[in-house]
């Protein structure tokens, strides 16, 4: 069965690589926490507010 699971990151200036790796480790930690065998993909998509970006929101497809 296909799933989707969605994670989520505001984005402060000057700190985005930090926040960046703190949401590959959420990704991470949710792929080994679920024994995930099967990525299918991972996107990105910005949040942004009055035309500046403010977050991040990771989608993954993955395969159960």
């Amino acid at each position: 069965m296909v799933k989707v699971k969605t994670f989520g990151e505001p984005l402060q200036i000057f700190r985005a690589r930090r926040e960046l790796d703190e949401l590959d480790a959420q990704v991470n930690d949710f792929i080994k926490k679920n024994s995930i065998k099967k990525v299918i993909s991972v996107s990105d998509s910005p949040t942004t507010e009055a035309g500046t970006v403010i977050g991040l929101i990771r989608v993954l497809v993955y395969e159960e």
